[in-house]
Protein backbone atom coordinates (compact mmCIF):
# COMPACT_ATOMS: atom_id res chain seq x y z
CA UNK A 1 0.00 0.00 0.00
CA UNK A 2 3.10 2.36 0.41
CA UNK A 3 4.26 2.62 -3.02
CA UNK A 4 3.26 5.26 -5.68
CA UNK A 5 3.66 2.71 -8.37
CA UNK A 6 0.15 1.55 -10.10
CA UNK A 7 1.85 -1.02 -11.28
CA UNK A 8 3.74 -4.65 -9.43
CA UNK A 9 6.13 -6.60 -10.15
CA UNK A 10 3.52 -9.12 -10.78
CA UNK A 11 1.37 -7.27 -13.22
CA UNK A 12 4.61 -6.98 -15.07
CA UNK A 13 5.72 -10.28 -14.94
CA UNK A 14 2.70 -11.59 -16.65
CA UNK A 15 2.16 -8.44 -18.89
CA UNK A 16 -0.56 -6.58 -17.38
CA UNK A 17 -0.17 -3.24 -17.40
CA UNK A 18 -1.19 -0.29 -15.11
CA UNK A 19 -4.73 -0.71 -15.45
CA UNK A 20 -4.71 -4.36 -14.76
CA UNK A 21 -5.55 -5.67 -18.31
CA UNK A 22 -3.45 -8.12 -20.29
CA UNK A 23 -1.42 -6.98 -23.10
CA UNK A 24 0.74 -8.63 -25.58
CA UNK A 25 4.11 -7.13 -27.08
CA UNK A 26 2.10 -4.34 -29.48
CA UNK A 27 -0.19 -3.43 -26.79
CA UNK A 28 -3.00 -4.72 -27.58
CA UNK A 29 -5.72 -6.01 -24.90
CA UNK A 30 -5.38 -10.18 -24.85
CA UNK A 31 -5.57 -12.33 -22.33
CA UNK A 32 -2.44 -13.72 -20.70
CA UNK A 33 -4.09 -16.05 -17.86
CA UNK A 34 -2.50 -19.85 -18.23
CA UNK A 35 -5.37 -21.80 -19.91
CA UNK A 36 -6.70 -25.44 -19.30
CA UNK A 37 -6.76 -28.00 -22.15
CA UNK A 38 -10.59 -27.08 -23.03
CA UNK A 39 -9.31 -23.33 -23.52
CA UNK A 40 -10.84 -22.37 -19.41
CA UNK A 41 -8.68 -19.87 -17.91
CA UNK A 42 -6.68 -20.95 -14.86
CA UNK A 43 -5.79 -18.71 -11.92
CA UNK A 44 -2.40 -16.35 -13.16
CA UNK A 45 0.74 -18.16 -11.94
CA UNK A 46 -0.64 -22.03 -12.57
CA UNK A 47 0.92 -23.81 -15.44
CA UNK A 48 -1.69 -24.26 -18.23
CA UNK A 49 -1.21 -25.50 -21.70
CA UNK A 50 0.23 -24.04 -24.06
CA UNK A 51 -1.65 -21.87 -26.51
CA UNK A 52 -1.51 -22.10 -30.07
CA UNK A 53 -0.07 -19.06 -31.72
CA UNK A 54 -2.60 -16.74 -33.65
CA UNK A 55 -1.86 -16.08 -36.90
CA UNK A 56 -0.49 -18.56 -38.94
CA UNK A 57 -0.81 -19.38 -41.98
CA UNK A 58 -0.29 -23.06 -43.39
CA UNK A 59 -1.12 -24.96 -46.19
CA UNK A 60 -4.76 -26.37 -46.18
CA UNK A 61 -3.14 -29.74 -45.48
CA UNK A 62 -0.65 -28.30 -42.70
CA UNK A 63 -4.20 -27.03 -41.34
CA UNK A 64 -5.96 -29.82 -41.16
CA UNK A 65 -2.81 -32.14 -39.80
CA UNK A 66 -2.62 -30.15 -37.04
CA UNK A 67 -5.90 -29.34 -36.00
CA UNK A 68 -6.50 -33.38 -36.23
CA UNK A 69 -3.60 -33.65 -34.11
CA UNK A 70 -5.13 -31.24 -31.95
CA UNK A 71 -8.27 -32.76 -31.63
CA UNK A 72 -6.68 -36.42 -30.88
CA UNK A 73 -5.10 -34.69 -28.05
CA UNK A 74 -8.37 -33.65 -26.18
CA UNK A 75 -7.80 -30.16 -27.52
CA UNK A 76 -10.67 -28.72 -29.63
CA UNK A 77 -10.38 -25.30 -28.47
CA UNK A 78 -6.35 -25.96 -29.85
CA UNK A 79 -7.84 -27.13 -32.72
CA UNK A 80 -10.71 -24.38 -33.42
CA UNK A 81 -7.80 -21.63 -33.62
CA UNK A 82 -5.89 -23.14 -36.38
CA UNK A 83 -8.99 -23.83 -38.09
CA UNK A 84 -10.41 -20.14 -37.23
CA UNK A 85 -6.36 -19.33 -39.15
CA UNK A 86 -7.06 -21.01 -42.00
CA UNK A 87 -10.63 -19.44 -42.75
CA UNK A 88 -8.72 -15.82 -41.84
CA UNK A 89 -5.49 -16.55 -43.68
CA UNK A 90 -7.31 -18.58 -46.83
CA UNK A 91 -9.25 -18.10 -50.43
CA UNK A 92 -12.57 -16.02 -49.56
CA UNK A 93 -14.04 -19.38 -51.48
CA UNK A 94 -13.08 -21.40 -48.27
CA UNK A 95 -14.06 -19.01 -45.46
CA UNK A 96 -17.16 -20.72 -44.62
CA UNK A 97 -15.72 -24.71 -44.71
CA UNK A 98 -13.05 -23.30 -42.57
CA UNK A 99 -15.32 -21.52 -40.24
CA UNK A 100 -17.54 -24.53 -39.92
CA UNK A 101 -15.35 -26.80 -39.04
CA UNK A 102 -14.23 -24.26 -36.38
CA UNK A 103 -17.75 -23.91 -35.13
CA UNK A 104 -17.69 -27.38 -34.63
CA UNK A 105 -14.31 -27.88 -32.74
CA UNK A 106 -15.79 -24.67 -30.37
CA UNK A 107 -18.89 -27.03 -30.33
CA UNK A 108 -16.95 -30.37 -29.08
CA UNK A 109 -15.03 -27.58 -26.22
CA UNK A 110 -18.18 -26.74 -24.81
CA UNK A 111 -20.05 -30.12 -25.15
CA UNK A 112 -15.92 -31.62 -22.80
CA UNK A 113 -17.00 -28.22 -20.73
CA UNK A 114 -20.60 -30.16 -19.85
CA UNK A 115 -22.39 -26.94 -21.68
CA UNK A 116 -25.20 -28.67 -23.42
CA UNK A 117 -27.05 -25.78 -25.17
CA UNK A 118 -23.58 -24.21 -26.17
CA UNK A 119 -22.02 -27.49 -27.29
CA UNK A 120 -25.06 -28.89 -29.29
CA UNK A 121 -26.01 -25.17 -30.77
CA UNK A 122 -22.11 -25.39 -32.17
CA UNK A 123 -21.89 -28.65 -33.45
CA UNK A 124 -25.01 -27.78 -35.64
CA UNK A 125 -23.86 -24.28 -36.34
CA UNK A 126 -20.94 -25.78 -37.65
CA UNK A 127 -22.48 -28.85 -39.46
CA UNK A 128 -24.88 -26.49 -41.30
CA UNK A 129 -21.79 -23.92 -42.53
CA UNK A 130 -19.77 -27.29 -43.86
CA UNK A 131 -22.71 -28.68 -45.58
CA UNK A 132 -23.98 -25.85 -46.99
CA UNK A 133 -20.12 -24.93 -48.38
CA UNK A 134 -20.38 -28.68 -49.50
CA UNK A 135 -23.31 -27.83 -51.27
CA UNK A 136 -20.88 -26.50 -54.42
CA UNK A 137 -19.82 -29.61 -55.16
CA UNK A 138 -16.57 -30.37 -53.15
CA UNK A 139 -17.37 -32.59 -50.15
CA UNK A 140 -13.61 -33.69 -49.57
CA UNK A 141 -11.82 -30.34 -49.85
CA UNK A 142 -8.25 -31.08 -48.55
CA UNK A 143 -9.02 -34.46 -47.38
CA UNK A 144 -11.32 -34.01 -45.32
CA UNK A 145 -14.36 -36.12 -45.23
CA UNK A 146 -17.37 -33.56 -44.83
CA UNK A 147 -20.06 -35.96 -45.02
CA UNK A 148 -18.36 -37.33 -42.07
CA UNK A 149 -17.55 -34.76 -39.93
CA UNK A 150 -21.05 -33.35 -40.42
CA UNK A 151 -22.74 -36.43 -39.74
CA UNK A 152 -20.33 -36.74 -36.44
CA UNK A 153 -21.02 -33.14 -35.04
CA UNK A 154 -25.03 -34.01 -35.68
CA UNK A 155 -25.10 -37.55 -33.69
CA UNK A 156 -22.51 -35.93 -31.04
CA UNK A 157 -24.89 -32.48 -30.67
CA UNK A 158 -27.95 -35.22 -30.22
CA UNK A 159 -25.54 -37.53 -27.78
CA UNK A 160 -24.96 -34.02 -25.74
CA UNK A 161 -28.33 -33.05 -25.19
CA UNK A 162 -29.62 -36.29 -24.37
CA UNK A 163 -26.60 -36.52 -21.56
CA UNK A 164 -28.03 -33.78 -20.05
CA UNK A 165 -24.32 -31.82 -19.30
CA UNK A 166 -22.24 -34.86 -18.19
CA UNK A 167 -18.82 -33.77 -20.12
CA UNK A 168 -18.23 -35.91 -23.38
CA UNK A 169 -13.86 -36.86 -23.53
CA UNK A 170 -13.12 -34.71 -26.13
CA UNK A 171 -10.32 -37.06 -27.34
CA UNK A 172 -12.52 -40.02 -27.11
CA UNK A 173 -15.04 -38.31 -29.47
CA UNK A 174 -12.85 -36.04 -31.46
CA UNK A 175 -13.75 -36.33 -35.21
CA UNK A 176 -12.09 -37.95 -37.87
CA UNK A 177 -11.40 -35.38 -40.51
CA UNK A 178 -9.97 -38.04 -43.35
CA UNK A 179 -12.41 -40.49 -42.50
CA UNK A 180 -10.43 -43.45 -40.89
CA UNK A 181 -7.62 -43.18 -38.09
Amino acid sequence: MGTTDSTSTDDRSTGRGAAGRDRDDEGRARNARPRDGLGRPLPYGEEGVPRQPEGVVRRPEESVAEAQRLLDEGKPFHAHEVFEDAWKSGPEAERELWRGLAQMAVGLTHAARGNVTGGARLLRRGAGAAEEWAAGGEPRPHGIDLPSVIAWARELAAEVEQGKGVPVDAGARAPRLRGVA
